[in-house]
């Protein structure tokens, strides 16, 4: 469907290891203790240097108006929402759906997206938009919360190209997904 893309797009994203990317209110603190913990950047400096692009929805744009400074100063910054004001922040470029967006991400000349948030995340996978996946894994089990991944349609096939160990037992793994011919 958009295989003519000009863009590539990844994900880098902390998880739970059952599988959940926060509590269902959107609390964080077990990731982000557990990051600190494990004593370095994750990798997340190096990933984001080469990312011209971030994608997310409301629910990941909204608790992200707290962060000061703002995180993606420099590049492209879209949210993907139906009910978001379009024009209320001009930090970042609101599309209603997914055809606009990706049009939108071409014409500005994309070359790398960091896709950010659950929501979107599924959205992108369900339409074989993304490229890699990077998975920080902390360990804990919480038991509920919302979940990184969902119905995808299909199964979703990967590649795995590396894994490394941090401290306070991180284990973040990187995968190429795959695409049907």
């Amino acid at each position: 469907m958009y295989a003519d893309r000009p863009f590539k797009s990844a994900v880098f994203i902390g998880i739970s290891l059952d599988g959940f990317i926060a509590r269902e209110d959107g609390d964080l603190g077990w990731l982000t203790s557990r990051g600190e913990a494990a004593g370095d950047d994750l990798g997340y400096d190096e990933f984001i240097s080469g990312i011209d692009a971030v994608v997310m929805g409301r629910g990941t744009y909204e608790p992200g108006l707290t962060y000061d400074p703002w995180p993606h100063e420099g590049r492209h910054t879209a949210v993907l929402s139906t009910t978001l004001e379009a024009g209320a922040d001009p930090r970042v470029t609101v599309y209603r759906d997914l055809d606009t967006l990706v049009r939108g991400l071409a014409e500005r000349g994309t070359k790398s997206v960091y896709v950010d948030g659950g929501q979107v995340i599924r959205t992108f996978l369900r339409a074989g938009l993304i490229d890699e996946i990077t998975l920080t894994t902390v360990p804990v089990l919480i038991g509920t919360g919302l979940p990184l991944f969902g119905p995808a349609g299909r199964d979703v096939p990967l590649t795995h190209l590396s894994t490394k160990v941090f401290g306070a037992g991180v284990v973040q793994s990187t995968y190429a997904v795959e695409h049907p011919a």
